[in-house]
């Protein structure tokens, strides 16, 4: 009776360990370096060149409207903003094929509107405008950088929208801080950073 006490005691043990797991909430994905996809999405006022090499009399320049379109010979109004360059090149090579000899159109992005913001424990907490995508690490710089007496550099949140629902990763900058090599977190247009505070005890 005895040898079976120790036995009884540790699936005891087990079983509650088990029941808290479970109770726990599904925790936010550690982000990735594939999980910020492809970085350059394109956004309104973003200014395109498309390129036809075998018809250059289709050649165009203009900035995507503020409802994400764009107006082009032929094929008329066509949606950009949300697709990635290469995706809108598949996108015009389908709607130009039938008018093409050469079944060749580049898209490349002149100039681009990249807004994201940054919040919580830095110093110039606010929306960033930027000329180009950074990562997330870039962004808190742009943003004064962290404030080192509040910020959990271990902890910091991305919270991003995608196709309507709120998705959140969670990184870790205190390892970029201390110079160790990590993978980089690049943002996507809109995305929020937050940066929480340390846990102090009174």
């Amino acid at each position: 009776m005895n040898s079976l006490l120790p036995r009884l005691a540790l699936a005891s043990a087990l079983l509650v360990l088990t029941l808290l797991v479970g109770c726990a909430g599904p925790a936010a994905p550690k982000a990735r370096a594939n999980d910020d996809l492809d970085p350059l999405v394109l956004t309104p006022g973003d200014v395109l060149k498309i390129s036809f090499p075998g018809s250059p009399n289709l050649d165009n320049s203009q900035a995507i409207r503020r409802d994400g379109r764009l107006n082009l010979e032929i094929i008329g109004e066509v949606k950009a903003a949300g697709l990635t360059p290469s995706d809108f090149e598949k996108e015009l090579l389908k709607l130009y094929s039938p008018h093409l000899v050469t079944k060749d159109v580049k898209v490349s992005v002149v100039t681009s509107t990249f807004s994201v913001f940054v919040t919580g424990a830095v110093l110039k907490p606010g929306k960033l405008q930027l000329d180009r995508t950074v990562t997330a690490f870039e962004a808190v710089m742009e943003a004064g950088g962290f404030d080192v007496q509040r910020a959990n550099m271990k902890e910091i949140s991305i919270i991003r929208n995608v196709d309507g629902v709120s998705k959140t990763y969670k990184i870790n900058l205190k390892a970029v801080m201390d110079g160790k090599a990590t993978e980089q977190f690049r943002l996507q247009a809109f995305d929020t950073v937050y940066v929480p505070e340390k846990f102090q005890w009174f």
